[in-house]
């Protein structure tokens, strides 16, 4: 795989053409628009993508938000007058596409033993970003992840290795689950709530991965014709490995890239997890984006006609803010929906696969580089 291609163009529209513009109430990203507001001027700024958007571009349009009256047409006419909308455009006319994530609840135990046997792995200290500083040479752009060893960087082990106990020993363990298949499902949402016994909740968060690429276990099983492509979601993915447990191995190991976690306080449950841009998530709000692209931050406005099942039947037609990313959501027009936690969550989540405009709202000042 070689760098990303930026073959895209931006096409300037208005918030008239945008559909469903006039009917979403966008008031809730007030909160979570303040806290990447903090960020970016008390921590530090976000990595630009190869758009050329920076987190300066963005700080006008945050600042202006401080204080607004919290009602859906105050909130919508700021935007308007802040910011211009861009028409995503793809090289080929086609449209861009939509999946969603969300924040799983799995049980787990703080130790091993009674069924509870499958680990929750925190980072491991030879686990080292790549960067073009450090990358080997000939290494696949795709690999963002190594190993750190006294001969220099090398490949980590993958999935399989790692289940079959390359980190056996080392402390790594956070708690142990009892379903491999709920670990896997953590692994790809990138987050998850642990509930222990005693009914106490932590959360975890991604916090690195053993860089293999992303394999999506759903398009091999469609591949081997054990799902047809029209059925394929997280629920039938789900119930195919439960009735097939002597081939769990060979499809979950098919997806060699493997998450790290690090714990983090549930201090209020309303709230999603810490997101790649170091703020909450905020359920049907949020979106993951390709970073090598986007900055994190910038709202988007996703319409997808023939998505219906997250709001009532409804098309699916919402300001969103780009707070999160994944190893499968490559493209400009490439988007992942965070829809909340716990198992409705999940419900709400595991079919979704469709047809998107993409929408971008750049800060007036920043939006004159674009025409």
């Amino acid at each position: 795989m070689s760098a990303p291609s930026a073959d895209f163009r931006l096409k300037p529209t208005s918030f008239n053409e945008l559909p469903g513009w006039q009917k979403d109430d966008p008031s809730d990203l007030l909160d979570v628009m303040a806290d990447c507001l903090r960020y970016i001027e008390d921590v530090k700024p976000h990595r630009s993508g190869s758009l050329g958007l920076t987190s300066e571009d963005l700080v006008p349009l945050l600042r202006a938000l401080k204080g607004i009256e919290r009602t859906p047409d105050a909130v919508r006419r700021l935007f308007e007058q802040e910011c211009k909308p861009f028409e995503i455009l793809l090289p080929d006319g086609g449209s861009g596409f939509v999946t969603a994530f969300y924040e799983p609840e799995v049980t787990v135990a703080a130790k091993p033993g009674d069924g509870f046997l499958y680990p929750f792995y925190r980072r491991p200290d030879d686990l080292v970003d790549i960067s073009g500083a450090n990358r080997p040479q000939g290494w696949d752009y795709s690999y963002v992840f190594g190993r750190k060893t006294d001969q220099g960087v090398m490949p980590y082990p993958d999935r399989k290795a790692i289940d079959q106990g390359f980190l056996d020993g080392r402390g790594l363990e956070i708690a142990w689950a009892n379903s491999r298949v709920d670990v896997f499902f953590a692994h790809v949402q990138g987050a998850a709530r642990l509930r222990f016994p005693d009914g106490s909740l932590r959360r975890i968060t991604y916090d690195g991965k053993a860089g293999h690429p992303f394999s999506g276990i759903g398009r091999y099983l469609i591949d081997l014709g054990e799902i047809a492509e029209e059925d394929i979601s997280m629920q039938s993915i789900r119930l195919w490995l439960e009735e097939h447990p002597e081939r769990q191995d060979e499809i979950l190991w098919h997806n060699r890239s493997y998450i790290f976690f690090k714990e983090a306080a549930v201090s209020d449950e309303r709230r999603g997890p810490i997101a790649a841009a170091k703020v909450p998530l905020v359920a049907g709000r949020s979106l993951a984006v390709d970073r090598l692209i986007h900055t994190f931050g910038f709202p988007f406005f996703i319409h997808a006609p023939e998505l219906t099942r997250l709001d009532a039947g409804r098309p699916f037609a919402r300001l969103m803010l780009a707070l999160d990313t994944g190893s499968a959501i490559v493209g400009p027009a490439r988007g992942d929906i965070f829809t909340g936690s716990g198992f409705r969550a999940g419900e709400m989540a595991g079919a979704v696969r469709n047809r998107a405009n993409f929408y971008i709202l750049i800060p007036n000042k920043a939006a004159a580089r674009f025409g």
